[in-house]
């Protein structure tokens, strides 16, 4: 992996005081970037994005991804001035569309969803930009606002804003008005190929090539020196995934009749136990299939495939216990 952008992924299967840790290993050891995710009713990504920021020095730090729907567009662009004054040029805003049926249980209406992005996207990019902003629009309504910096920097913030887009007309979108994509995890790497293909269009519209944009992406990606023990690991987390994540479900390309046979066993949210009954039905034909799983050489080769397949910086989810064989299976400086 010597020369290759590589970068780590924190979810909530860890202590947050060593998801610290863990960032700033992945610091030493020569990846690019941590992002947190924020996806379940489990962790906000915000406020570990804060502390890895302030416990590291250069490592870039990311959101990946926060929803568009839950913060007001102010509050969103305040907190990524604030991330950015921690570590200036070091954040990542990597947002995205949410989905059913968490959005619709906390009472969101995910109506219009590339519309909604449009908007948002667009007031975020202007008011880190220290413009001053009126808008009118369907999902925002905003009236002669701009950061109200007293005390510390004015100047333009320079925050990549990378869509999370898994559909095809959301990837478009991605390709038209951000700086790139968070592409998925638990999709084979074939799928960016189509998935390419709509960002290439949408980066055309404004006058852009696909090269200009950014392309990184998420991997479940489980290392262990046991081969069986890696892939049931990741089986577990594809179980619950399957079950939760239609969007995610749809594009791994697993059968509708699978996927119904595991929600119809997992209650929300899904319990251990839940998620141990209903793992029989993922096969490890389809964990190869879609995850990085593995001996270290096995999970090496699987990430290669998604480069080859257009990924300019793996962001590797690691689910098993060892987040440092991990991080050294995949350092740069190895």
């Amino acid at each position: 992996m010597a020369d290759q952008r590589v970068a780590l992924y924190l979810q909530d299967a860890h202590d947050l005081r060593d998801g610290l840790e863990y960032a700033r290993y992945a610091e030493e050891k020569g990846f690019e970037a941590v992002w947190q995710a924020e996806s379940r009713l489990v962790r906000d990504a915000i406020v570990p994005m804060a502390a890895y920021a302030a416990v590291t020095e250069r490592i870039k730090v990311g959101s990946g991804v926060i929803n568009n729907w839950t913060r007001n567009i102010g509050l969103l662009a305040a907190t990524f001035l604030t991330l950015d004054d921690l570590a200036p040029g070091r954040i990542v805003c990597g947002i995205g569309a949410w989905w059913d049926p968490l959005a619709a249980n906390v009472g969101i209406q995910r109506r219009k969803p590339l519309l909604a992005m449009r908007e948002t996207v667009d007031l975020l990019r202007r008011l880190l930009n220290m413009e001053r902003v009126t808008f009118h629009g369907e999902f925002h309504h905003v009236d002669g606002i701009e950061l109200d910096v007293v005390h510390g920097r004015r100047e333009p913030r320079q925050i990549p804003i990378l869509i999370g887009a898994t559909g095809l007309q959301m990837m478009e979108l991605a390709g038209e008005i951000a700086d790139g994509v968070v592409l998925n995890y638990c999709v084979p790497p074939e799928y960016n190929d189509d998935a390419l293909l709509h960002l290439d269009a949408g980066a055309r519209k404004s006058d852009r090539t696909l090269q200009q944009l950014d392309r990184p992406q998420l991997i479940v990606c489980s290392v262990d020196h046991d081969e069986q023990r890696a892939l049931d690991t990741s089986r577990e987390l594809l179980t619950q995934y399957l079950a939760q994540q239609p969007h995610i479900a749809k594009a791994s390309g697993v059968s509708p009749e699978v996927v119904a046979k595991i929600r119809s066993i997992l209650g929300w949210p899904a319990t251990h136990e839940q998620i141990r009954q209903a793992m029989h039905l993922v096969p490890d034909e389809l964990v190869v299939r879609i995850t990085a799983s593995g001996a270290p050489e096995q999970a090496r080769a699987k990430v290669q495939e998604y480069i080859d397949h257009g990924a300019t910086c793996p962001i590797l989810y690691p689910v098993g216990s060892d987040v440092r064989l991990l991080v050294d299976t995949f350092s740069p400086l190895a």
